[in-house]
C-alpha cells in the first residue's frame, strides 16, 4: 500500500486522564486509545473513559482496546462510551471481532515465524493490522521493538506499527516500514498511565521529520 498515504497517522494509547487526551490531540494525534483490560496499569473504567471522550474535539478517533474480553464486557463498554474503533489485542477470531457491528483492527504480536500475509487474509475486513512485539505471556505494552524486516512489503492491509516506539526511533521506523500509522504508549509517558507532554511533542516531531 506504499504511496497511498502521504501523512503517517498517530495513535496515542493508554490514555487515562482528560488532560493527557487533550495534550495528545493538541500536539496532532489522530487517535487516542483507551485500555479496557483490567490487569493493565493503563486500564480505565467505562465511566472515566466516557469523561475523557466527552472532552475531545471533533475529528479524533476513539479506539477501545480489549484483550480476550467477554461479549458482555465489550457490549457494556460500547453502551457507555462513544467508541469509533475496537482494537482486539488477544486471541480473538475474525468472527469474534466482527460481531459488534463496529470497525476494528486486529493486533498481531510479531515473531520470526508470524505469517502476516495469512493474518491479513483471515482478518480481511479489519481496518488495519496493528503490529506489536511478541513477548511470552504479555499481550502488549512491552516497550520492546521487534524486527521490522519481518513485515512483508505491500501487505494487503494498512499497518499500524507499535512496539517500543519513542521519539528516538519513530522517524527511522516510518522511513523503513512506511506504515499507515504509528501507535505509542510507554514511549510518551512520565510513568505508566501518565503521559509526558514534552515526550509527546518530541514524538510528533519525529513523525513529522519522517515525511518526505
Amino acid at each position: 500500500m506504499d504511496g497511498l498515504f502521504v501523512r503517517t497517522r498517530v495513535k496515542i494509547c493508554g490514555i487515562t486522564r482528560v488532560e493527557d487526551a487533550l495534550i495528545a490531540v493538541g500536539q496532532g494525534a489522530d487517535a487516542i486509545g483507551l485500555v479496557f483490560y483490567p490487569p493493565s496499569p493503563r486500564y480505565v473504567t467505562p465511566a472515566l473513559a466516557a469523561e475523557i471522550v466527552s472532552a475531545l474535539p471533533a475529528f479524533v478517533t476513539v479506539v477501545a482496546l480489549f484483550v480476550d474480553a467477554s461479549r458482555a464486557d465489550i457490549e457494556a463498554v460500547l453502551s457507555q462510551v462513544d467508541i469509533d474503533l475496537i482494537q482486539f489485542h488477544g486471541q480473538e477470531t475474525a468472527d469474534e471481532c466482527r460481531q459488534y457491528g463496529k470497525s476494528y483492527m486486529k493486533a498481531i504480536r510479531v515473531k520470526s515465524d508470524t505469517n502476516l500475509v495469512q493474518y491479513a487474509t483471515e482478518y480481511s475486513d479489519a481496518k488495519a493490522l496493528l503490529l506489536d512485539t511478541y513477548a511470552e505471556g504479555v499481550p502488549g505494552g512491552t516497550g520492546q521493538v521487534f524486527d521490522w524486516a519481518l513485515i512483508p512489503k505491500n501487505l494487503s492491509k494498512p499497518i499500524v506499527l507499535a512496539g517500543g516506539l519513542d521519539a528516538g526511533n519513530v522517524e527511522q521506523a516510518i522511513r523503513q516500514v512506511k506504515p499507515y500509522a504509528v501507535d505509542v504508549s510507554g514511549g510518551v509517558e512520565f510513568k505508566k498511565g501518565i503521559k509526558d507532554a514534552a515526550k509527546i511533542a518530541a514524538f510528533m516531531r519525529g513523525v513529522g521529520n519522517a515525511i518526505v
